[in-house]
């Protein structure tokens, strides 16, 4: 903006956020790769962004692809077919577990949720369990299976017929789903990202699969942050454990940080009831063509650099040299994750908010999570190289001292 830092802090207050306004930060002004400008003239690195930058900002790739996009056709008329929409939807199922062969493309999260779970009553499970500390958003019904009193509280009543048990233990959604088979939808995340990065037991993700073939549960797998590589490795993290779910939300990477969009992948019985009328559930801007081509080339652009392996190799190099700087009988209880999404646990509240001033202060962006006060979460991109795992790691270093 021409008028500078003083005009955005005086429109924030005046027509988005007074509590933002007074917070004291910088304005983002432009990035690239790694990292975020700011109005200060400070190169920020960004371990941020809620898990959107796997690709870092602005990817060549995905840029380009946009770009001719928006050149050539960037919405659909939503009346005649869109080819975009065909090619993101075959390249998106073609990385999904086997028999995901159905995809709905919608703008955010919480959207992909909404949809999710208007599938599973299509199908007669109208009951919903949902796991302590889960995250699925602020719409009323991805609110209702969200485990944060402090977000619901305003809002109820929500949807009914909804229940949580502890994230972690199958057994215990074994005993809460015997009481009403065939009737029952199940949503889980295969590491809870705002729950605190709550990373379950090995073979949990497999054994709740397993409860749902057994009680004839509707199982939905919410791989928003945790999909495209973030956990590393793998595509998705119920790859990890070989587990093919009723549906799989994606989103976050999903534009390659260029575009929010999200997805619902689904098998055709799940997505029977809408397939046949698709009327039913619909949205304007879902699968729109700007959208489309950020899809199918960050697909591409995952493939081509290798981000799977890269992520997998980078967060484990991060997870130790992070541990190592956090001895015990310091201020941080314990450094945990899986691949590029990892969470920094502290004693209390304002220990967290201080880490994260202090990082800041260093020039490290960070994401807080809307679950856990106590974490301070980190979400590389896996395009970095040596300079930015050393940047982090030196800067993390002299964060804890400094508390």
């Amino acid at each position: 903006m021409s008028g500078g830092r003083d005009e955005v802090v005086k429109l924030y207050e005046r027509h988005v956020s007074a509590m933002a306004a007074r917070s004291g930060l910088p304005v983002e002004t432009r990035s690239e790769g790694a990292w975020v400008h700011d109005d200060r003239g400070r190169a920020l690195l960004d371990c941020g962004g809620y898990g959107v930058f796997l690709l870092g900002h602005r990817h060549p790739a995905v840029v380009a692809a946009v770009h001719a996009q928006l050149d050539r056709h960037p919405l659909a008329t939503r009346t005649l077919l869109s080819a975009e929409l065909a090619a993101a939807s075959a390249r998106l199922a073609g990385i999904a577990p086997p028999g995901l062969d159905h995809v709905y493309f919608a703008c955010s999260g919480a959207e992909a949720v909404e949809t999710a779970l208007k599938l599973a009553r299509a199908a007669g499970r109208r009951r919903v369990v949902a796991m302590s500390g889960g995250f699925h958003g602020k719409t009323l019904g991805a609110l209702s299976v969200t485990d944060r009193p402090a977000f619901q509280r305003p809002f109820r009543p929500l949807l009914p017929d909804v229940s949580t048990v502890p994230y972690g233990d199958a057994a215990a959604l074994g005993a809460e789903l015997a009481g009403t088979p065939g009737r029952a939808c199940v949503i889980v995340e295969p590491v809870q990202g705002e729950g605190g990065v709550r990373v379950p037991p090995d073979g949990y993700l497999a054994a709740v699969a397993e409860e749902c073939r057994r009680h004839d549960a509707f199982l939905v797998v919410d791989e928003i942050q945790t999909g495209l590589g973030r956990l590393g490795g793998t595509w998705w993290g119920c790859d990890r454990e070989g587990v093919v779910p009723d549906v799989l939300l994606a989103g976050k990477s999903l534009g390659g940080g260029c575009v929010p969009v999200s997805a619902v992948i689904g098998t055709d019985r799940a997505f029977r009831p809408i397939d046949r009328s698709h009327r039913l559930h619909s949205s304007t801007f879902g699968g729109a063509p700007l959208a489309m081509a950020a899809v199918t080339a960050t697909i591409g652009a995952i493939e081509r650099d290798g981000l799977l392996a890269r992520a997998e190799a980078t967060g484990a190099r991060l997870l130790a040299g992070l541990r190592a700087a956090a001895p015990p009988g310091g201020p941080v209880r314990e450094v945990r994750g899986r691949g590029l999404l990892i969470g920094v646990e502290l004693a209390a509240p304002d220990r967290a908010a201080a880490l994260t001033a202090a990082l800041l202060d260093r020039n490290v962006i960070t994401s807080p999570p809307l679950g856990a006060d106590t974490v301070v979460r980190l979400c590389p991109p896996a395009v970095w190289d040596e300079p930015e795992i050393g940047f982090l790691l030196g800067a993390f270093r002299d964060a804890v001292a400094a508390l």
